[in-house]
């Protein structure tokens, strides 16, 4: 990289210029100075490295950027919270070069105004991968924060969009050279391999479900199994789920035979939907999948039911029941 840190600062200081809204002091100081708002104030962190999370070679450093800052506004949309500020600190090895950089904080600042999110500061260092860490501070209103823990017997367990298209996208980029590139001649492969590198973070549709009164949210980062099992465990629940309804993507049905994988097997065990996971009283749903499709567009499917005891067990479309094992990413498997 050609640049020196006080100079990729400096280009990065102009390249995120502009007016943020409750910004008293932002990069430039030892700290940054916001408004701290009215309500609660949430925090999120998280990590994305090279050689873990992505592979600089399969993604553009626009869309990694852009992904680095709506994983964690998913977050925040998954306590129905919203999004204010975020600091971004990042490890850069001695083969990046400067302009990357820049096209990387292009993607972080296009996010950051989709979400009305102001970047106020991080930290710059060497390492010998890419790494980025970001943090959100958020707010929500006081005692309006959808927490993991509120689940009851009887809610349903419903889930926004459909699944596994990111799983899919996963798979075809690590496919032969041959089937990927038959696969991105086709609709199905492109919208594939989007799922992957541009996720959407929920926050109007979180914020609305909250406000219908959902008992119980989390984001689908790691797959439905693996993080409705957080949730249940938190809510000291059980889980009964449909695998029949469990919306599959379609992108992920049309490709799901050229690729060699199971659809429901991926809807249910692949991660970084990052769609939303909640559970809701049955007098309530039909309100909420209205107020989703007439604000969002969004669709919003019962895919299970919250059971006593602490079980997750899943029903195949033959009414078979079997064991839901909680399959999904794992940093440290």
């Amino acid at each position: 990289m050609e640049l020196s840190e006080d100079e990729l600062i400096a280009a990065i200081r102009k390249l995120l210029a502009g007016e943020q809204p409750g910004v008293a002091l932002w990069i430039g100081d030892d700290a940054a100075v916001v408004e701290a708002g009215t309500g609660q104030q949430i925090l999120t962190t998280d990590m994305m490295i090279e050689g873990v999370h992505f592979e600089r070679g399969s993604i553009s450093a626009r869309d990694l950027g852009a992904k680095a800052i709506v994983v964690n506004v998913s977050d925040m949309a998954a306590m129905a919270a919203s999004p204010r500020y975020a600091l971004v600190s990042i490890g850069l090895p001695r083969d990046v070069e400067a302009s990357w950089v820049v096209e990387l904080y292009g993607g972080m600042r296009a996010a950051c105004d989709e979400y009305a999110l102001s970047l106020v500061g991080g930290d710059t260092n060497r390492s010998e991968a890419v790494v980025l860490s970001v943090t959100v501070v958020g707010e929500v209103a006081p005692g309006r924060a959808v927490t993991r823990s509120g689940a009851q017997p009887g809610d349903l367990i419903v889930v926004t969009g459909s699944l596994g298209a990111a799983a899919g996208g996963l798979a075809l980029s690590r496919a032969p050279r041959a089937t990927a590139t038959r696969a991105l001649s086709q609709p199905w492969g492109r919208e594939l391999l989007d799922a992957l590198a541009r996720p959407i973070a929920r926050v109007g549709e979180a914020q609305t479900l909250a406000q219908v009164g959902v008992t119980s949210m989390i984001d689908l980062s790691d797959g439905l199994a693996k993080d409705l099992s957080r949730l249940c465990a938190e809510s000291d629940v059980g889980a009964r789920v449909d695998l029949g309804k469990v919306p599959v993507a379609g992108a992920l049905r049309d490709g799901a035979v050229a690729l060699g994988v199971d659809p429901v097997e991926l809807a249910v065990g692949g991660g970084e939907d990052y769609e939303l996971l909640a559970t809701i009283d049955l007098t309530d749903l039909e309100r909420a999948r209205g107020e989703l499709d007439e604000r969002f567009g969004t669709s919003l499917t019962d895919v299970g039911v919250i059971t006593e005891g602490r079980g997750l067990v899943a029903v195949g479309v033959d009414g078979r029941e079997t064991p839901l094992r909680p399959l999904g990413w794992d940093h440290f498997a």
